[in-house]
């Protein structure tokens, strides 16, 4: 148990026997044990069942538009580099409506967590086919069975050079918080794909199904290893877990800006100095 305690005693909207359940015990044990500030710690979402879950932890959050989550995640952290910010939504509102915002932070790099539950259904709208949903299953609205091929997050994120890529099982709750400690202290984006059984909707992913279907990586595997890792994202049969890639060689976003070179402080405590302000200003020309 860390020196602050994330707990928040409020009703939770979610199934008896949701896999969410489980994420958000990890999710606060990973804070606690990192002994982080709630004070200094922001979460972001967007909309679905996932995106509940800032809500059931005593910390700072911001519930933003369907698939808006890292756009918003990545401006807070510009904004105060101090402060601790994690990403938390569904595959539905990380790869579906924010697919795009997916790949662009990714591209950029800020120095924030990203965690997805992944049901493969969209819960929250009663079980329709959601990116990562596999082929044949049979949901009210693809009646005869989904026929797309699944997206594949942990493929995508590293041909696009993520920094920081990883899955978990929400079931092993001690693996997905170490898992999600380690993301958390990584400097840079750090993608947690988290499979998360959802009891209403999805009756065929089951906590059996994602035991059966997953095994965890061993010493053998190299994360730095680019093409090992993409191997591992694409290989078929089960799904491998633990940290899948990691580079640290890349910038960080929020590092980036040209506004930092004059004031370092968050930009709250800014105050306007016109000749500041010119020197700015005279910088982004040149």
């Amino acid at each position: 148990m860390g020196v602050y305690d994330f707990e928040h005693a409020i009703d939770i909207a979610w199934c008896p026997g949701c896999g969410n359940f489980r994420i958000l015990k990890s999710v606060k044990d990973a804070l606690e044990e990192l002994e982080l500030d709630p004070r200094m710690v922001v979460f972001v979402s967007g909309i679905g069942q996932a995106a509940k879950t800032p809500q059931y932890m005593d910390v700072h959050y911001f519930n933003g538009l369907h698939g808006r989550t890292l756009p918003a995640a990545t401006a807070i952290k510009a904004s105060n580099r101090g402060l601790v910010v994690i990403a938390e939504s569904g595959d539905g509102d990380m790869y579906g409506e924010g697919g795009n915002h997916f790949m662009h932070a990714i591209r950029r790099n800020p120095d924030i967590t990203n965690i997805v539950h992944n049901n493969m259904v969209y819960a929250l709208t009663k079980g329709q086919a959601s990116p990562t949903t596999r082929q044949g299953f049979v949901t009210p609205v693809q009646t005869q069975g989904v026929t797309e091929e699944p997206f594949n997050p942990i493929a995508v994120a590293i041909a696009l050079d993520a920094s920081f890529v990883a899955r978990a099982f929400a079931g092993d709750a001690r693996q997905t918080t170490d898992i999600i400690k380690k993301a958390v202290t990584h400097k840079g984006y750090a993608l947690v794909d988290i499979f998360q059984p959802c009891v209403t909707y999805n009756k065929v992913n089951t906590y059996a199904w994602f035991k059966e279907n997953t095994y965890y990586l061993d010493d053998t595997h190299d994360p730095s290893d680019r093409e090992a890792a993409f191997r591992k994202a694409t290989e078929p049969g089960r799904f491998p877990l633990g940290v899948i890639y990691l580079n640290r060689n890349k910038s960080v976003f929020e590092e980036t800006l040209i506004a930092y070179r004059h004031d370092d402080r968050p930009l709250y405590q800014w105050t306007v100095d016109m000749g500041v302000l010119k020197n700015l200003v005279d910088s982004m020309r040149t």
